[in-house]
């Protein structure tokens, strides 16, 4: 009696030592799966890509992880509040919105392509394009007196320009590594916008003062129109993340402060606007950005650059898709160090 008894309680812990077991396996298993990483790549409106590592599955979550803003005119797919699958894309698209004073200009128009040099793999072409050259907002300040009703008006509707730009392009296995400006021809002058404003005047001794900022212990001074700009081009070169936008901006600062490159400007934004550099003078591109166009982390980025921050010393960058060797910092390459 007391053996079957005995047996009896044996099989009863063998189940209950088998059920434990089989609890920790399955929990173990949802565990895995609740932590499971998967690779991302996310594809900006300007074609750069940035492949992340991440346990989150909600587009907008990935987003928010990786310090990505989506712009005003910007969407994303899958939308944000979609799951992603592993080894997914999310892709997001500008949307192009012309004014009706400029639908008729293009951006960028290929006129002649002619083979100077080639061999096996470096192909040389001198490539005429047409490009837009864009307009400048002017505001006219009239003054009224105390009491009057100010209001703002357009004058003069604004229109770009357009010219012709001559370039020696290298490419190698059909990809382009080196881009020079070697002429420029304007074909339209474009038309300024003008905008009277008016004010009121508060006394006959007044004088009108303009906001300046100082940077870097007042090694620089910029406007806020100014510092507009350098966060409009520093975005269209790179927009990605902070980092890779303070990688842009250091760049300019590092040529500003080098010797070698002192020629084309002491500061960044001039250094920004030197002929055939920087997307300031290759393309127009960049004054979509304007007028706050571009993610937070591109302001800050540019400020903290300002106030010397800095994430490489390099003088030199080129986009990762030419396949060029050096330090990767977001969607460019950057190489020539500086001395």
């Amino acid at each position: 009696m007391k053996t079957e008894e005995t047996l009896s309680k044996g099989i009863i812990k063998r189940i209950v030592f088998i059920a434990i077991i089989m609890m920790l396996l399955m929990g173990a298993g949802a565990f895995a799966s609740v932590s499971k990483v998967n690779t991302v790549t996310i594809v900006f409106s300007d074609n750069t890509e940035l492949s992340v590592m991440t346990s989150k599955t909600k587009v907008s979550e990935i987003l928010n992880e990786n310090n990505i803003i989506l712009l005003k005119d910007e969407n994303v797919n899958p939308p944000l509040e979609s799951n992603i699958d592993s080894n997914a894309r999310i892709e997001i698209k500008r949307e192009t919105k012309v004014s009706e004073e400029n639908k008729n200009e293009i951006e960028e128009e290929t006129i002649s392509s002619d083979i100077i040099t080639q061999d096996s793999t470096i192909v040389e072409k001198i490539v005429v394009k047409r490009v837009s050259i864009p307009y400048e907002t002017i505001k006219k300040e009239v003054s009224v007196k105390k009491g009057e009703k100010t209001s703002n008006s357009v004058v003069q509707k604004g229109k770009n320009g357009i010219k012709e730009v001559t370039y020696k392009i290298k490419y190698e296995n059909d990809i382009e590594i080196e881009k020079t400006i070697i002429s420029e021809k304007v074909i339209k002058k474009p038309v300024n916008k003008i905008i009277k404003v008016t004010k009121k005047t508060t006394s006959r001794s007044g004088t009108r003062s303009t906001s300046v900022v100082s940077y870097g212990n007042g090694k620089w001074s910029y406007s806020a129109e100014e510092f507009d700009l350098l966060c409009a081009i520093t975005a269209q070169e790179s927009s990605s993340s902070y980092n890779s936008a303070l990688a842009v901006i250091t760049t300019a600062c590092n040529r500003a402060e080098s010797k070698q490159w002192k020629s084309r400007g002491k500061d960044p934004l001039s250094q920004y606007k030197a002929k055939g550099q920087f997307c300031y003078s290759i393309d127009s591109h960049w004054v979509k950005r304007l007028n706050g166009n571009y993610p937070s982390c591109v302001k800050k980025a540019v400020t903290d650059a300002l106030n010397g921050k800095r994430n490489h010393e390099y003088l030199s960058f080129r986009s990762a898709r030419t396949g060029h060797s050096g330090a990767k910092i977001g969607g460019n390459v950057y190489f020539n160090k500086l001395k």
